[in-house]
């Protein structure tokens, strides 16, 4: 069996971790410990320039590559670094309060998935922010990690966390990091651009009777996303549960106009057990994925093969 078999088998594990077992805690989380010391990197390095937040990005990478290497397995970095069942978690129990009619409880639980302000968000628009969110994290968190774990074992795993927490940081667009955070946010951009799209063909292949409007809204919208790779997720689930996603939203104050992703009505709070079934189904396809390359590389280097 060659490294990528290995690889991919680790990978596998470390999703089918992740589902069983759940993330570390808050204080014991590898991340947690990462966070902080790039807070300390950020305060030596921070310029309003491109360059310097260039060498932050190094800097976190190399931290995370060492941390992946000192995890050695594949299985247990991914089983670390992916989030897939407190992703669906979390969303699933917004739709409830939501769908209940606790507004206020959904909102205060919302700025856990997303950025935006919750503050006057109605059903419809909590329901839009939680499948949006389940889509592109559903990259950033299960597909993406697996990707790179089993592309480059632990150390790719690690590093991966490494630049999507860099990117959470320092990688918006307001005065302090419009600069310093570029490198960051191209670097993010970079390492899920095919993870994304693996994510929208599973999509796909899970949903046959909606492949022509899963592949139309992806050609149609996502370009129009201000992200590569968030807005060919989001587009393939608007359409896979056939509501319509994007439009208006507040950051900090100041709005934003998103394009539309998918046709049909506006989500409601019922549609997020939807797309949170399709998310689990997508890690699934995605471990039954790794384990059929397993199986094909074990074959082709099986002795005497």
């Amino acid at each position: 069996m060659s490294r990528l078999g290995r690889r991919c088998l680790g990978a596998a594990a470390g999703l089918a971790i992740d589902r069983v077992v759940g993330e570390p805690p808050a204080g014991a989380h590898p991340v947690a410990g990462f966070g902080q010391i790039m807070e300390r990197v950020e305060h030596a390095l921070w310029a309003d320039r491109r360059l310097p937040g260039a060498a932050y990005a190094a800097v976190g990478v190399a931290i995370g590559i060492a941390g992946g290497r000192l995890m050695r397995s594949p299985a247990t970095a991914v089983g670390v670094v992916a989030a897939g069942r407190e992703l669906r978690r979390i969303a699933l129990g917004i739709g409830r309060a939501a769908s209940d009619g606790d507004l206020p409880a959904a909102r205060a639980a919302l700025p856990s998935l997303v950025g935006r302000d919750p503050a006057e968000l109605d059903e419809s628009g909590i329901a839009a922010a939680v499948i949006e969110s389940v889509a592109e994290n559903s990259v950033d968190a299960v597909v993406a990690p697996a990707f790179w774990g089993a592309v480059a074992g632990a150390p790719g795993a690690a590093a991966y966390r490494a630049v999507n927490t860099m990117d959470a940081v320092v990688g918006r667009r307001n005065e302090r990091y419009q600069n310093f955070g570029w490198a960051a946010a191209r670097l993010d951009d970079a390492v899920n651009y095919v993870p994304a799209r693996i994510f929208a063909v599973l999509v796909a292949l899970l949903c046959p009777e909606r492949v022509r409007e899963i592949l139309e809204a992806i050609r149609r919208d996502a370009r129009a996303h201000p992200s590569p790779n968030a807005g060919v997720a989001e587009a393939a689930v608007a359409a896979a549960v056939g509501r319509q996603l994007g439009g208006s939203l507040s950051y900090q104050g100041v709005t934003e106009e998103r394009p539309h992703l998918g046709a049909g009505l506006r989500p409601t709070p019922d549609d997020i057990p939807a797309a949170v079934r399709l998310a689990d189904r997508v890690e699934l396809a995605a471990v039954g994925l790794l384990v059929v390359v397993w199986l094909i590389d074990r074959l082709v280097h099986r002795p005497g093969g």
